[in-house]
């Protein structure tokens, strides 16, 4: 080996930085790209493939065709406009005063304000606590900030071909169990991704009471608060008695709107603890999009006005999905699968124990059996979606390798397309 290529080597060892080591691969990377070389029906991903309302693509085309500052920096936490409505809007559901500029970081997309809240608040050593299954980013973000991710998962309490998303439950010793001196923050997820778990407030009560005790901080992801089934009922963990001062709630427009790529997001929380996310936001992206902040605030001020109304679109949301999720749910179990029936969110896991592939020995003695077959269904059959395990923890991985994950939020089109490759299926088998 030449001199040169020893020192490039030596110079590649050093150039990057430790907390970024093991968090490289990406579940979204590999399967999205072989979801695209075989062109198959993509039931993977977890974005709509149908337009936003109109009125907020009229609202977004006003803003960019408006004066010159919907197109300059704004204030840096986030447009007054839009901060003042979130503010409005939301308090009225915690029945809490929310000071606009205090109480909210506006940011770029959900993933970004949970970076922030990450970086801002966990500690060289400090533990956090996932809750099984966890949307993937939060175990690399927690290692990024010097953290130790500690796993407690949902456990199925029932068997059955109507399962539901509400009999997966938390086991509350196994819970406090995981409580000790080094523990910073807990992470939950309602409605769950990509379960569909919609957390009654018995359950919260729980977490509720393990914080408060510990002096925990909760950070609530509440992406798909607005997507909820069967008469569920999604209940923000802030208005429980001991818990705004120590919540950070994560929102985002993309899933409140269908209009995922705008990347507009929030944290809102107390000033004790915002005031941190915001120094890291602030020296990261400083701030997001004007116009599309300025269309999210005109989206906010109309639901505002219609707010538990027939004509509210965060009322008519759930109602055009239901009929979906259903459909996707029939296919499912047409093929042999027992899907789970999430009670709010944009996903569907199904159990594929029963199914009966043909797959072939894998190069990785370690790879999940979820992985596997997930492959062969894109490779073989033309429909994409995503294993569960991606959304364990290496040691309760083995445990729920078993389940895919369907996204049913997608045009008629996409579906009926998705459909006939299962019936299709079940006629051969």
């Amino acid at each position: 080996m030449s001199v040169f290529t020893t020192h490039q080597l030596k110079m590649s060892r050093q150039l990057h930085a430790r907390r970024i080591e093991g968090v490289d691969k990406n579940i979204w990377v590999e399967f999205t790209q072989l979801a695209a070389d075989y062109k198959a029906v993509n039931l993977g991903q977890g974005f709509p493939d149908f337009s936003p309302p109109d009125f907020m693509k009229e609202a977004f085309c006003h803003a960019v065709s408006g004066d010159y500052d919907l197109h300059q920096y704004t204030r840096a936490f986030g447009y007054p406009p839009l901060v003042k409505i979130l503010a409005k809007f939301f308090g009225r559901i915690v029945d809490r005063q929310i000071d606009p500029m205090e109480n909210i970081l506006v940011s770029v997309g959900a993933y970004q304000a949970l970076y922030c809240t990450f970086q801002a608040l966990v500690d060289e050593g400090d533990e956090v606590i996932l809750i099984e299954p966890f949307f993937d980013c939060y175990q690399p973000m927690v290692k990024m900030a010097g953290g130790k991710a500690v796993y407690v998962p949902l456990r199925p309490t029932v068997k059955g071909k109507a399962m539901s998303s509400r009999d997966w439950v938390l086991d509350p010793e196994e819970l406090a169990s995981k409580f000790t001196p080094r523990t910073k923050a807990i992470v939950l997820n309602t409605p769950n991704n990509p379960l569909g778990k919609v957390f009654q407030r018995e359950e919260l009560q729980v977490i509720t009471d393990l914080c408060v005790k510990h002096g925990v901080v909760c950070i609530s992801d509440e992406v798909y608060e607005w997507l909820v089934y069967d008469g569920a009922m999604h209940i923000k963990i802030a208005t429980l008695p001991g818990m705004w001062e120590r919540t950070v709630t994560i929102g985002s427009a993309g899933k409140s709107f269908s209009a995922t790529g705008w990347k507009v997001g929030w944290a809102i929380g107390p000033q004790h603890i915002l005031k941190h996310l915001k120094t890291v936001h602030q020296n990261s992206v400083y701030h997001s999009a004007t116009a599309a902040q300025d269309a999210v605030a005109h989206g906010f001020q109309r639901e505002y006005e219609r707010f538990g109304k027939p004509d509210s679109y965060f009322s008519q949301l759930p109602q055009s999905f239901h009929q979906k999720r259903q459909r996707l749910a029939d296919c499912l179990a047409a093929v042999g699968m027992q899907p789970i029936i999430p009670e709010g969110g944009y996903f569907m896991i199904a159990d594929i124990s029963a199914i009966k592939a043909d797959l072939p020995d894998s190069d990785d003695s370690d790879e999940p059996y979820d992985n596997r077959f997930v492959k062969w269904l894109i490779r073989n059959k033309g429909l994409a979606t995503i294993p569960v395990s991606a959304f364990y923890s290496p040691e309760h991985q083995r445990e729920f390798e078993n389940y895919v994950r369907f996204c049913f939020v997608k045009k008629d089109s996409t579906l009926s397309s998705a459909e006939q490759i299962l019936r299709e299926w079940s006629v051969k088998k």
